[in-house]
Parts: structure tokens; sequence; C-alpha cells
């Protein structure tokens, strides 16, 4: 019998989890976005986390179902399965790896195409 218990609790973490990320990164990609461009941000915005999703959930099935080496998941061995769920995890921790190490040097660079203020460029404002 299946317990509910054992899918909600999980669910539950992570909605909470996505939710929470989701409000700290759309605050960090929006504060720097002038008022007339933050509807076209937004949307491309949504659309490059949707493609992300969307592709991502794909690639890594293809992934698993590369690395079962079955043709039917249903009648595969379990030791089909427990080799493409392993193969499966490994690829998407490198994924987080390479994704973490563009972050970082992302971070570390300093942005050139930003628009400085006019203080910036001319100095304070003489009263």
């Amino acid at each position: 019998m299946l317990r509910p218990e054992g899918y909600i609790a999980p669910i539950v973490v992570v909605t909470a989890g996505y939710a929470l990320f989701q409000t700290a990164n759309n605050t960090a990609v929006m504060t720097d976005i002038s008022p007339d461009r933050r509807g076209v941000i937004s949307g491309m915005l949504n659309l490059s986390r949707n493609l992300g999703l969307i592709t991502g959930a794909s690639v890594m099935g293809a992934v698993f179902a590369f690395a079962s080496a079955t043709t039917d998941i249903t009648t595969a061995r379990p030791e089909a399965v427990a080799t493409g769920m392993r193969i499966t995890f490994a690829v998407a921790a490198a994924l987080i790896v390479v994704a973490l190490a563009i972050a970082a040097g992302a971070y570390r660079r300093p942005s050139r195409n930003r628009v400085l203020a006019p203080e910036a460029v001319n100095g304070p404002p003489i009263s």
C-alpha cells in the first residue's frame, strides 16, 4: 500500500526550497533592470527557466535510458536500473559543478556592460 507521507513530505520540502530560490533569483536578476525593460527581462527569465526545465528533464531521461542499456524499462533488471540511476546522478552532479564554476567566474569578473550613473562619469553634482 502506498503511503501518502512517503511522497507528500519530499514535495513540500522541494516546493518550499524552489519558492525560496525563485524569489531570491528573480530579485537578483531584476534589481539592475530599468523599469521600462522589466517586462521583457521577466519574460526572458521565465522562458529560459522553462526551456531549461524541459530540456533538462528530457536530457536526463535520455541519459538514464542510455546508461541503463535496456529497451524496455518495465522489464529491466534491477542492476540495469541502478546503473542508470547512478550514471544519471553522476552526470547531474558534474553539471552542477560546471554551473557553479561558471557562476563563480562570472561573480569574480566585474561587469563591463553596466551603464554607469551620471555621478560616476561626471563626478558628484555641484550645488
